[in-house]
């Protein structure tokens, strides 16, 4: 494990993007997307500051800026861009529906968007744009670059090489805000998490530390989670290029087919996705595809063990990790070297961490963390700064979790725990324990209410022959109570968040639903 040192991490993220560059040098590369053109740490140093100060003369001084932008090079030049000249990203969500987006931008007082003509027509997003910029400015990439002058071009040159002079004239702070994300709403309402420069650095240098020799300069990610989802921005992009390596943007996790192509032409070494996503490239891959990939980081969802199977035939090992938008996110992850599949493995080195006891629950505690990668707050107009913090540092993830040895291995949400004759029964390991039973499908075991037991448990399967008989055999086969066993099985596509996340709201909602037309 290399050392890691909290001092190192007060810095700004355009300062951190500056001392990468001196230390791997001005010609290596950093980022790459979809159209195969490379750019070197030389080359987006000058064109963050080339447009960051276009950007800043559009704009006041330490304002939100909404950015509505897919993973491609732009959305890395517009992010440090902005930090150079002290303005802060605020990453929208362009799957997240008009009401959400209004909602985003009114929480974060967001009065300019940046977005992209080619992105927005692509996209079918015209009626959103237009939605949202009624009394709020837009600007278009595509204009903004018209407007560059060979003058600007030029100043931006010169300024490259005097870049950290330049950066201390915003005087940007470690503790000031640099980007604000919005919690998926997994479990419930939207919440806008203001995450400092020091809070990113750091979780990139954590990981780097855990991880130690097993990345090294040389290694490539390849990112096609959005970077309004924090696992896609610093899991994915700022580990990689503030740590030296490159990363590879692609702009959609959804294209089961083109991603292992891609992957196979930038030879990626190293992977990140969801669960859901990893499936859909390990059955679409073509021989060959994916023999690049050393290492692949899952996170947002448990990894079953048929995606293991799938991956370990193309000769990849999957590293399971857990993290939370409020800690930037990653908290903890598994190694190659020390890999306990079912568990999220060892906590970040400079996390502190405590368990609380919940009440009916025996096994594990609720986890709370403290460190230098834990969010400045929530977004509240009611605080001070119209931040509000985390009490004492302390983040509350609202999981149950044991430890053992170090390891962490996650039990459920302490919110999908359900009720029942007085009895809290973990939904998430019902999950696992019907996956062992149909592998090759998805479920979400959802909590309705129930007038006799308080909560009665239902699944929601893509299984077309799921049987509740079988469930129930395979239960007791396996030592579990008939209480676990769902009352009801509904078939149905499951809804996913746009960052591959179970939409848990919706699920119930359509269980509901179903429930009652039955």
């Amino acid at each position: 494990m290399a050392k890691f040192e909290i001092a190192r991490t007060r810095k700004s993220l355009f300062g951190a993007l500056l001392d990468a560059r001196d230390e791997f040098g001005r010609n290596k590369v950093a980022l790459e997307d979809l159209e195969r053109q490379p750019i070197t740490f030389g080359r987006l140093v000058l064109g963050s500051l080339v447009l960051g100060r276009k950007l800043a003369g559009l704009t006041k001084d330490r304002e939100t800026v909404g950015v509505l932008l897919p993973n491609v090079q732009a959305i890395a030049v517009t992010l440090f861009g902005l930090n150079a000249f002290g303005r802060v990203p605020a990453f929208l969500n362009f799957t997240a529906g008009l009401k959400n987006l209004k909602a985003a931008c009114e929480i974060a007082g967001i009065e300019t968007i940046v977005t992209s003509r080619r992105f927005v027509e692509q996209g079918k997003l015209d009626d959103i744009v237009a939605a949202l910029g009624e009394g709020r400015q837009i600007l278009w990439l595509e204009d903004v670059r018209m407007t560059l002058t060979s003058f600007d071009k030029l100043r931006g040159l010169v300024h490259s090489w005097v870049a950290r002079r330049v950066h201390r004239e915003a005087d940007v702070k470690p503790d000031d805000p640099a980007v604000v994300l919005f919690t998926s709403g997994s479990e419930g309402v939207p919440k806008g998490v203001v995450l400092s420069n020091a809070n990113l650095v750091a979780n990139a240098y954590q990981v780097k530390a855990l991880a130690g020799d097993v990345l090294t300069p040389d290694d490539v990610f390849f990112d096609p989670l959005p970077i309004f989802h924090s696992f896609g921005l610093t899991a994915g992009l700022l580990t990689a290029v503030l740590n030296g390596m490159k990363s590879v943007l692609y702009p959609s996790p959804l294209h089961y087919r083109q991603i292992p192509k891609l992957i196979a032409g930038t030879r990626a070494t190293v992977l990140l996705a969801t669960d859901t996503f990893l499936q859909g490239y390990a059955r679409a891959a073509g021989e060959g595809d994916l023999a690049s990939v050393k290492l692949v980081i899952a996170g947002a969802e448990h990894v079953k063990p048929e995606t293991r199977k799938l991956w370990a035939k193309h000769g990849a090992e999957i590293v399971e990790g857990y993290g939370a938008t409020e800690c930037a996110p990653v908290i903890a992850c598994n190694l190659p070297h020390k890999n306990h599949p079912g568990s999220v493995g060892f906590v970040l080195p400079g996390i502190e961490w405590r368990l609380k006891p919940v009440e009916g629950i025996h096994e594990g505690g609720r986890l709370h963390v403290r460190g230098p990668n834990v969010m400045k707050g929530y977004l509240d107009p009611a605080s001070p700064d119209g931040i509000k913090p985390p009490a004492d540092g302390w983040h509350d993830t609202g999981d149950i979790v044991t430890v053992q040895d170090g390891i962490v291995t996650i039990r459920g949400r302490a919110k999908r725990f359900a009720k029942i004759g007085g009895e809290m029964v973990s939904l998430a390991a019902i999950e696992a324990t019907i996956q062992q039973l149909w592998p090759d499908s998805n479920h979400v075991v959802v909590a309705l209410p129930d007038p006799r037991k308080g909560e009665q448990i239902v699944l929601v399967t893509d299984k077309p022959d799921a049987d509740r008989d079988a469930l129930l055999e395979h239960a007791q086969s396996q030592g579990f109570p008939e209480l676990w066993v769902p009352k009801a099985i509904l078939v149905s596509g499951i809804p996913v968040l746009g960052s591959g996340k179970t939409d848990y709201p919706a699920t119930v909602e359509m269980a509901r639903r179903l429930q009652a037309m039955l």
